[in-house]
């Protein structure tokens, strides 16, 4: 359900009182990898469907089908033509908005409108997915909530109250400007003051307890407003240390599997009890699941969390620009292997429509050779079962 304005104002007016005095942290999360990639040649565009139904997948084109599972993302605070047409064409399934995006609510409000516009006359019907990381406190790309970090309400006298304050605040926040889909919370369980998760104060806690009670409570709150939330970043980033950063280079994570599942990983049995509808996957190498390959693009790694914790929602990646991927090749390679791991959105979050474009190319082809196609349309299916709920 889409929040009523008097409501969603009246409670980010209403934020610094009750946080009691908390000052708004300045600032969002670093600007993510430069753009890769050249712009795709485009397909012919199927019909659009009649009486509202969706189509076949056998009646979209190859950049249809693929664009399914792309998220792609664009410089700026004006959306590129080449955006807005890949949009119309129903060649991805939606857009990811940072910082750089969004000039005030009113602005970004309207650039969702247009998106929204574009899309009515694509031949994919199902809602687009627009997104963006509102985790609070450093991380957020919204003015307004969650104003709190995650680190502040877990260390507050009462996190259950302020996770279910923040989450709603970011499910209000979020849905007042047109947007379905928050990239938050994070679900990693940090281990040492300073290290990569707390730093930014992205951590409700040490504690793996703690953290499943916040960070379920968050998502509830949040998806009660209509806004899906993601579980991040799978199996977990705690044991990172400060220089550990997916972003900017390999990562590698030795924590025992042991430890991994009962700390790391016990918060998602919660979030998936509580219903989140998507999570991310690691960039990281976790060396007791998978030595070879980081978590997103690893089917081991995937396979932990389908078939031992029993997640059937949507499972998204982390930047596909990301410095940790730079000996898996460019973007095409990197968009393919990960399809082929199990993951079902491939996040193209260099701020260039060429990557995304890349990205829906490289999947198109290897539909039948690198990837299953009966695999695929089950990630499709789920990606699409998403935007039909939101």
């Amino acid at each position: 359900m889409t929040p009523s304005l008097s409501r969603r104002g009246a409670l980010l007016a209403g934020a610094a009182a009750l946080a009691g005095g908390l000052a708004p942290a300045a600032g969002a999360q670093a600007a993510r990898g430069p753009a890769e990639g050249a712009p795709a040649k485009d397909a012919p565009t199927a019909g659009r469907p009649t009486g509202g139904t969706r189509p076949h997948f056998a009646a979209l084109s190859p950049l249809q089908r693929a664009g399914r599972c792309v998220i792609h993302s664009y410089p700026g605070l004006t959306p590129p033509d080449s955006l807005m047409d890949a949009i119309a064409q129903g060649h991805t399934a939606g857009v990811i908005f940072f910082g750089e995006n969004i000039r005030d609510l009113t602005q970004i409000e309207s650039v969702v409108r247009a998106m929204k516009s574009a899309h009515a006359s694509s031949p994919v019907q199902a809602p687009l997915l627009l997104m963006t990381d509102q985790e609070g406190g450093m991380v957020r790309r919204l003015p307004g909530e969650p104003v709190m970090s995650a680190k502040d309400v877990g260390a507050s006298a009462d996190p259950h109250r302020w996770a279910d304050f923040t989450g709603e605040g970011a499910g209000l926040n979020l849905a007042g400007v047109g947007m379905n889909v928050n990239l938050a919370p994070v679900l990693d369980v940090y281990r040492k003051n300073g290290d990569f998760t707390d730093q930014y104060e992205r951590s409700y806690s040490k504690s793996a307890a703690a953290v499943a009670s916040c960070s379920s409570t968050f998502i509830t709150a949040q998806q009660r407003e209509g806004v899906a939330a993601t579980a991040k970043h799978f199996p977990g980033l705690g044991p990172a240390t400060a220089n550990q950063n997916t972003d900017l280079r390999t990562v590698t994570i030795g924590t025992s599997a042991a430890t991994l599942r009962g700390v790391d990983m016990a918060p998602y049995r919660d979030a998936i009890a509580a219903g989140v509808k998507l999570v991310m996957l690691s960039w990281a190498v976790y060396t007791a699941l998978d030595s070879t390959r980081p978590a997103g693009l690893s089917p081991t790694v995937v396979g932990e969390l389908r078939n031992r914790l029993g997640f059937t929602g949507v499972t998204v990646t982390d930047a596909l620009e990301a410095g940790a991927l730079a000996p898996y090749g460019g973007t095409s390679a990197r968009a393919v292997r990960a399809a082929a791991a199990g993951m079902d959105l491939i996040l193209c979050s260099a701020r260039s429509v060429a990557q995304g474009d890349e990205a829906v190319t490289a999947l198109s082809e290897a539909l039948g050779d690198a990837i299953d196609p009966a695999a695929f349309e089950a990630a499709a299916a789920r990606v699409n079962a998403l935007r039909a709920g939101l």
